[in-house]
């Protein structure tokens, strides 16, 4: 399991401007195994210990997530400490100090026959991987909330503490979102406030202080920021929240005077940075993109207080607002040219960082650097049985939908072949309120090392574009978000690049409904088509999505903007349910489902399935048992790949 990190290359930089040379890698093209593809990232997650000497990852084993305890100073000698969890799959590792590791671990758990919740918890354990705490194991409410796992802050002061949010049921059944302070060597946990019934969120500021909150009302659907100073509250304002957007806050700045909160600016509602004064209450803008929304806070491990901010344009960018930060990032991205770098975790003096080093055909490789000595060494790649040879070119391919809209997308080319009249997959994303890069892709970069070109389409609906972009997909779910997908199809169709008898449309989630809808509605352009949890029925998805959220949720609402009311737009949603049109269909169909899946339930798989056996038309249904909607096994990915492999190969193959 570790002799990647033990067999580690060493680079040494003169300056941080030097030449950057990836690390043992082999550049002869092979036809790797699906399995050096499919298997979990060999690493997933990484965390410095607050004196840099111990490094915490998420590594695969036997395909699942362990945890790793490395000791710095012993690199290479001393065998890492290996942490398993058997009963869920473990997502996250955080140092609460020196001698403390905390390990989220996602377990799914069936409340009743109809229902499966993603269940989350955080477990203390010392250095030895020894001495397991559940944190807020003293809480007797701990066991009606699906999460009771993420960290809301850390005390700079009080490093044997941290302080975490958890749901509430007081003696007149009214539910509170409270905070609790936590001793990370007991678990035991404390009480220090409540909000009100509205309240969603707390906004801390390091050293164990509360200074803002979050409620969210129904009617109207608003989000209420408020100010907690002098032991009072006081409302700042209120937002919006339809369409999930909201007062939008990354966080604290990292002077501690001002909110840093994603605000829309602009005709196409870009998604920029604002800075809200907590004396004042003034805001200004600080940063925005005309094209691109601001995606994530980059946020100081210690203080969780904002010292940047990614932007996803065709690959991810990091700036950063802290200068100290912006000039390492300045010369990373000198040291590693061609390659997106940043700095992920370091230690409380910052003196030893962990950075991640990748591309579109480069999976993320891992390295520490000594700030002092100006070494960085390399510990382990994400897919290290890859090579750049082995992967396919990935570019940007715009093209205009059949009403004028520019629908941006990214092509990958198959390595070796020139881009002529190539079997295709077209590949929809999730979601919808998602989108694709040119971030390293294993699906997609897998199938183009089989031979296949594989387009991945940004549809209308899809985020990150600004919410015009997005709200351009509201009642448009199998009716012009179906038509982006297929003009890209016949875009390339019309460049040459495709070969118009040998595509098939695989996808998963969105995407999987997105590859049954095409099947269906579109019967003369698809060879095949693929569906990893795929939505077929759209009412009835309505329906489980209410017996879920409640028929006044904020989550139903979103829904209903993309799909439709499930009573008042009845012929609609049928009109574009796959399941109910299965008559129409006349390629071979691929359904996957993990039987687990909390997020689209595996009925959708089920009922197509029958619809399509009814019709007698060719199908393949495959469930999976002990998986859920996100393909958290190794051997479910390694299932996926390999039966979309054979399917393809049967239908479109080269």
């Amino acid at each position: 399991m570790t002799r990647h990190l033990r067999a580690a290359c060493a680079i040494v930089f003169a300056a941080i401007g030097s030449t950057f040379t990836p690390p043992c890698a082999a550049q002869t093209p092979s036809h790797p195994p699906v399995e050096a593809f499919a298997n979990l990232p060999f690493i997933s997650d990484v965390s410095l210990s607050p004196d840099g000497k111990h490094l915490a990852t998420i590594q695969t084993y036997e395909g699942r997530p362990v945890a790793v305890i490395l000791d710095l100073e012993a690199l290479g000698t001393v065998q890492p400490v290996v942490i398993p969890n058997s009963n869920g799959f473990i997502v996250k590792v955080q140092w609460a100090n020196n001698q403390r590791l905390l390990i989220t671990v996602n377990k799914n758990q069936r409340f009743h026959t109809q229902r499966v919740y993603g269940w989350l918890r955080t477990v203390s354990y010392d250095t030895k991987g020894e001495n397991g705490v559940l944190l807020l194991n003293n809480i007797a409410d701990l066991e009606v909330n699906v999460s009771g796992s993420s960290i809301l802050d850390y005390d700079l002061d009080d490093p044997d503490h941290v302080y975490m949010e958890m749901y509430s049921t007081l003696s007149n059944g009214i539910s509170l979102l409270g905070v609790y302070k936590v001793d990370v060597a007991t678990g035991k946990g404390e009480k220090v406030m409540y909000g009100s019934s509205d309240t969603t969120d707390y906004i801390m500021d390091g050293h164990g202080n509360v200074v803002a909150r979050i409620d969210q009302t129904k009617h109207p659907l608003e989000e209420h920021l408020l100010f907690y100073q002098g032991g009072t509250w006081f409302e700042v304002g209120k937002y919006n929240a339809e369409g999930d957007n909201g007062v939008g806050i990354m966080g604290l700045s990292q002077d501690g005077l001002s909110l840093l909160r994603s605000k829309q600016s602009g005709d196409a509602g870009i998604a920029g940075i604002a800075s809200m004064s907590l004396s004042s209450r003034t805001e200004t803008m600080l940063y925005s993109n005309p094209k691109f929304d601001v995606g994530g806070a980059l946020v100081d491990p210690w203080t969780s207080r904002v010292v940047g901010y990614s932007v996803l344009t065709d690959e991810q960018e990091y700036h950063f607002i802290d200068p100290q930060l912006q000039a390492l990032q300045n010369g990373l991205e000198q040291a590693f040219p061609g390659y997106n770098v940043h700095p992920v975790t370091w230690d409380l003096k910052m003196q030893k960082v962990i950075l991640a080093v990748e591309g579109p055909r480069h999976p993320r490789e891992y390295y520490i650097l000594d700030r002092a000595t100006h070494q960085a060494q390399w510990l382990a790649s994400t897919y290290p049985d890859l090579t750049d040879a082995d992967l396919g070119e990935v570019k940007p391919y715009l093209y205009k939908a059949r009403d004028g809209l520019q629908i941006p997308a990214y092509l990958t080319l198959p390595p070796g072949k020139q881009p002529k009249n190539l079997p295709l997959v077209i590949m929809p994303h999730g979601g919808p309120m998602a989108r694709d890069s040119m971030d390293f892709d294993y699906e997609a970069q897998f199938l183009a090392n089989r031979g296949y070109a594989v387009l991945q389409p940004n549809f209308r609906g899809s985020s990150g574009y600004g919410s015009k972009f997005e709200e351009a997909g509201y009642g448009q779910w199998g009716l012009k978000m179906q038509d982006d997908v297929t003009d890209g199809v016949k875009k390339l169709i019309a460049d040459g690049i495709a070969d118009p008898k040998r595509i098939c449309i695989y996808g998963g989630s969105y995407g999987g409904y997105a590859a049954l809808a095409g099947a269906a509605f579109m019967p003369d352009l698809y060879a095949c088509a693929a569906s990893w949890a795929g939505v077929s029925d759209l009412r009835m998805f309505l329906r489980e999505r209410r017996d879920e959220y409640g028929k006044d949720s904020a989550m139903i609402e979103r829904w209903s903007k993309f799909i439709g009311n499930r009573s008042d737009d009845a012929e609609k949603l049928d009109a574009a349910s796959p399941a109910l049109h299965a008559d129409m269909i006349r390629c071979p169909v691929l359904l996957m489902h993990g039987v687990k899946d909390s997020t689209v339930r595996i009925k959708q798989s089920e009922d197509m399935n029958s619809a399509l056996e009814g019709a007698r038309k060719k199908v393949t249904f495959i469930k999976i048992d002990d998986e859920s909607h996100y393909m958290q096994n190794a051997s479910t990915r390694i299932r996926v790949l390999t039966e979309l492999e054979k399917f393809l190969a049967a239908n479109i193959g080269n």
